[in-house]
């Protein structure tokens, strides 16, 4: 008699699910103890400014014996690094297993569902964690807005150097087979555009703009303006400068037509011009409001003012 579709089903959860109560290879022990050092990078890295992470004196006046570890640092102890240590292969038992076998039925993709942390005791200086993994469910097969899959349950022990629990971390993800979802995924945003260099040269131009004023750096001994701006004058040599506001009016003296290849913050095709403006020096920009086949050489332009995302706008050009 045919297997149905139910029976398939039936018969390849229970193949997945044997592999529940399996241990993810052998217990992990963490290559260094817990250490003042990390603790700093951390809380320097995520701005926790908690007395009791670095300050030996502040965390015994809290009650106390001394500096602990931020609790949510508990994964950090125990990773294995870029080059993890030789522990005899990759598990092939629980998790690992359990991924394996819906990898090969189509349930290829993966996103992180939730994570739940539960803290015994406060983790001290000194204190060496070992990791011990163990798969504890997988779901029945699910319809989601990502795909049809299976919810995938880990359960991480960590325990010290005297083998006392400190810490538990239930990690879930969702295994879906990609193109099976219920809601076609929101087109993507538009990334804003690369930033300017910033330094202390130009500086005084990206402020301008931010006005929407176009300044150019004047040479303060010889009169030369210059664009883009640097630290010294080409013709006299001397670093002294300030800047004139320019009208924003201009001519286009060359230009390319970029087609590839293709950034997403950009809109193709994009105009790239050399404009000559009527103060008498050329920067660089891009033709907005113009079809490509109707630029010309010579052609009167003028400023616009484009916000490229954060705190940075930019000048750009259209027909006067």
């Amino acid at each position: 008699m045919p297997v149905t579709e139910t029976e398939a089903k039936e018969a390849f959860i229970a193949r997945v699910r044997a592999h529940v109560g399996e241990r993810a290879g052998s217990p992990f022990t963490a290559r260094d103890a817990v250490n003042q050092a990390m603790i700093r990078h951390w809380t320097d890295a995520m701005g926790d400014t908690n007395p009791v992470y670095v300050d030996e004196a502040a965390a015994q006046a809290s009650g106390r014996d001394g500096v602990i570890a931020p609790p949510t640092m508990l994964q950090a102890w125990t990773m294995r690094g870029l080059v993890p240590p030789d522990t005899g292969g990759a598990p092939t038992a629980g998790f690992p297993a359990a991924l394996a076998e819906l990898e090969a039925a189509g349930f290829s993709s993966t996103v992180a569902t939730n994570c739940e942390q539960t803290y015994h005791r406060e983790l001290r200086i000194g204190d060496v964690l070992t990791l011990s993994d163990v798969l504890e469910d997988v779901s029945d097969e699910k319809q989601t807005a990502l795909g049809r899959g299976h919810f995938v349950s880990s359960r991480m022990t960590f325990t010290d150097q005297n083998g006392e629990v400190v810490a538990e971390q239930l990690w879930r993800i969702l295994r879906f087979i990609p193109g099976t979802g219920t809601s076609a995924p929101p087109p993507a945003a538009k990334p804003p555009r690369p930033r300017p260099s910033v330094n202390r040269d130009n500086a005084f131009f990206f402020e301008a703009a931010s006005e929407h004023r176009l300044l150019i750096q004047r040479c303060a001994s010889c009169g030369t303006l210059r664009h883009p701006p640097g630290p010294m004058c080409p013709d006299c040599l001397t670093t002294e400068w300030d800047t004139v506001e320019a009208s924003g009016r201009g001519t286009v003296h060359s230009y390319v037509v970029n087609h590839y290849p293709q950034v997403p913050s950009f809109d193709y095709p994009l105009i790239v011009a050399l404009i000559d403006l009527e103060e008498g020096t050329r920067l660089v920009s891009n033709l907005v409001g113009i079809e490509p086949d109707a630029v010309e050489i010579g052609m009167p332009v003028t400023v616009r003012w484009l916000d490229a995302g954060g705190d940075v706008t930019l000048p750009v050009f259209a027909p006067a």
